[in-house]
């Protein structure tokens, strides 16, 4: 009996530690070989909060319309309403400041947000700058949440990220990936490109949605897709740091104040460099000094070989461009450069370029009503007139012509100064032909 009794107590002892045993197996995650399956959704709880939906209204105008009786195209702004779907990113919850792209509110009329709680807000449009596609949102609301800025320059190629965003209208949506690559340039997507790549899905609607690292840091704005009809695992993201430095300066000055080295070059060529007599064709060639420019001070010269900006390689012209172009005017540099087989360091500092200004009547009546802008110490290839200003009265406005516009020639002349478009007018007749860039395309607007 005593016996009998000894066993059913072990058996009692054994089945109690069980049951303990199960009761704490049932409060684990899943688990795989007695190890907890990783999860995102702690870090995704406190992130998504950041991430705002973002709609816009927008009024499109065109210079012409289609005649009622007969069909044919006249003269004569048409009017009609647009509306875009997009994301953005708190970055400042007490200033309620949303970080997104340009092209999500490119003409807005009204911007309305939504958070990830369903409340909905009016924004204020702060500033934007379309060459490198940022864009700075503020609304007047309490209990926000802002993402922490993570350091993007510390990003590796394999790192694990998440983007958060509205794909395709369906609110918070989240997907993972790595780093598939940094400083992507030369896609033809911005006019300034240092580009994170990323296999974390990117969708029609995402732009502006925000790329995060495991600690829930904003590293990135999600920008653009490689493919026609959606995600291919090929997605683009600003990096923090390059939208940090554009969003400061669109919060101080409502613009980009860029700077200027005072440079145009070219690719070195393998025979260019045989020329030249450099062994390596790493680099690019200078081959314009703009006159009073930073660079003319530093005494770079035409034919200087231009290898690093900053520590970073140079291997194409756009690798010069972009390095200039995402630095704020008085900003110093250092370049490094081969002269005559030497190698040299150069240290500058980038200028602001200087703006002239003039009413478009001093050139034509037919530009009576438009303010033009000519940047000095531009170099040749960078120059254009910008229009600064249009009376929505003027015949430049009714044909089309828009503040923001390029002026790059007239008819089949190309224009780069005052000078350029004063000489062409003397043989300009009842109309004037305007090759224009708006929005990294090229048309014609013809005054009459």
């Amino acid at each position: 009996m005593a016996s009998v009794i000894k066993s059913l107590s072990r058996w009692l002892t054994l089945i109690g530690v069980l049951a303990a045993s199960f009761s704490i197996q049932a409060r684990l995650p899943a688990q795989v070989d007695s190890t907890p399956l990783p999860t995102l959704a702690p870090m995704l709880e406190k992130a998504n909060p950041a991430v705002v939906n973002i709609a816009t209204t927008a009024t499109i105008e065109t210079p012409f319309m289609r005649d009622p009786v007969f069909g044919f195209l006249v003269p004569g702004p048409r009017q009609r309403q647009t509306n875009s779907l997009g994301s953005g990113v708190i970055i400042d919850a007490n200033k309620g400041l949303i970080l997104t792209n340009h092209h999500v509110i490119n003409g807005a009329d009204e911007v309305q947000i939504t958070l990830e709680d369903g409340r909905e807000f009016a924004a204020e449009i702060v500033g934007w700058d379309e060459k490198t596609d940022v864009a700075v949102l503020k609304v007047a609301a309490d209990n926000l949440t802002a993402l922490p800025l993570g350091n993007s320059d510390a990003l590796r190629v394999g790192d694990f990220v998440v983007a958060i965003g509205n794909p395709f209208s369906l609110g918070h949506s989240v997907t993972s990936g790595i780093v598939s690559a940094k400083g992507r340039s030369g896609l033809g997507i911005e006019q300034y490109e240092d580009f994170i790549q990323t296999d974390a899905a990117i969708n029609p609607g995402n732009s502006g949605g925000a790329l995060v690292n495991l600690k829930g840091e904003l590293i990135g704005i999600n920008t653009a897709i490689l493919g026609p009809k959606g995600n291919i695992g090929i997605g683009f993201a600003i990096p923090i740091n390059l939208a940090q430095t554009i969003t400061q300066q669109l919060i101080d000055y409502g613009e980009v104040r860029r700077g200027l080295i005072g440079v145009s070059v070219q690719e070195l060529t393998p025979s260019l460099a045989r020329a030249l007599g450099v062994k390596d064709n790493q680099g690019v060639v200078v081959t314009e000094v703009s006159p009073e420019s930073s660079a003319a001070r530093a005494g770079i010269q035409t034919t200087d070989i231009i290898t690093e900006v900053n520590g970073r390689r140079l291997k194409t012209p756009s690798d010069l461009l972009n390095q200039e172009g995402l630095l704020p005017a008085g900003s110093k540099i250092t370049l490094e450069l081969i002269r005559d087989n030497k190698t040299k360091s150069v240290s500058l500092t980038l200028d602001e370029p200087k703006l002239d200004i003039k009413q478009g009547e001093a050139f034509h009546p037919l530009l009576t009503g438009i303010e033009l802008g000519e940047r000095k110490g531009v170099p040749s290839e960078q120059a254009a007139l910008e229009v600064l200003n249009v009376d929505r009265r003027s015949r430049a406005s009714y044909y089309g012509l828009r503040a923001g516009d390029k002026i790059e020639g007239v008819g089949r002349y190309r224009v780069t100064s005052f000078d350029d478009l004063d000489k062409l007018m003397t043989s300009i007749g009842r109309s004037l032909p305007l090759r224009v860039t708006r929005n990294n395309e090229q048309f014609l607007v013809v005054i009459r």
